[in-house]
């Protein structure tokens, strides 16, 4: 992706709270993408959940990058993550990666912002930047993703339940992805279709913030020798401005090398 067209996504995102990357992901790996996550459905027996939050009628897989080598490929994926480099800065880190199936029949999730756990005033300087990826069409009747453009600046968290005036959906191809400020305030939509809606949540936070997955303990040592340099560090086995997460003084990249510890800090 262009340096202008990053800048102009991330303009964007800093005053609207969003943005849709269109035809962002070649549709051979979406296709890769949907096979591995209905695999996975089968495999781990995922049904929906029993709260309101995550739905009666969706289907959520989570810790992705310990199931299977194609999810290497989402969270360095350069036409999405120079965007949100641009959003946090390059230290950030991978929070968690799951998959979400809408399922005909599910209605709305209740209305919420993605860092409103994080205990500071309002508004304040982006925490959290999350992507969903459209592995199916994405449409209003479907459960496309609603938000309410602008809100990443509001004082307060959204009311779950209440009426959002201004409130968009995010229509999208599949192969398109939406990137938003986690301030922004949004949900998952209602599936008033016969086809489900499945999108991938990739969803990454600042490099000082801990994690919504526990990537270090999710992943397994023989799964993260076999990532990139550039994906190590966003799961977390790195440091952040070569000080945060030394181990001894040491980065923990070396853990999974089997190098002999090398000093970092404060060198």
């Amino acid at each position: 992706m262009a340096n202008r067209d990053v800048a102009a996504h991330v303009a964007k995102i800093a005053e609207h709270g969003y943005a849709i990357v269109e035809d962002a992901i070649d549709l051979e790996l979406v296709d890769r993408l949907l096979e591995r996550i209905d695999a996975l459905h089968a495999e781990l027996s995922i049904a929906p959940a029993s709260n309101v939050f995550e739905g009666a009628k969706t289907l959520r897989a989570y810790n992705l990058l310990a199931r299977g080598d194609v999810f290497a490929e989402v969270p360095v994926h350069p036409h999405v993550l120079p965007i949100v480099e641009g959003v946090l800065d390059a230290g950030c880190l991978v929070s968690s990666l799951s998959s979400i199936a809408i399922l005909p029949g599910e209605q709305a999730q209740p209305m919420h912002a993605d860092d409103q756990l994080i205990p500071l005033l309002r508004p304040h300087v982006p925490l959290v930047c999350n992507t969903m990826w459209a592995l199916t069409d994405f449409t209003r009747a479907n459960g496309a993703t609603r938000f309410v453009p602008g809100t990443h600046l509001a004082d307060a968290i959204p009311d779950p339940f209440g009426e959002h005036a201004g409130a968009l959906f995010a229509e999208m191809k599949r192969g398109s992805v939406l990137v938003w400020n986690g301030s922004l305030w949004h949900g998952g939509g209602a599936n008033t279709t016969s086809e489900r809606r499945i999108g991938l949540a990739m969803n990454y936070c600042a490099g000082w913030m801990r994690q919504q997955e526990n990537q270090q303990l999710g992943i397994p040592l023989e799964i993260a020798k076999r990532f990139s340099p550039r994906l190590r560090k966003l799961a977390g086995f790195g440091l952040y401005k070569r000080l945060l997460g030394h181990i001894d003084k040491c980065s923990p990249v070396d853990l999974l090398d089997g190098t002999a510890p090398r000093r970092v800090v404060g060198e």
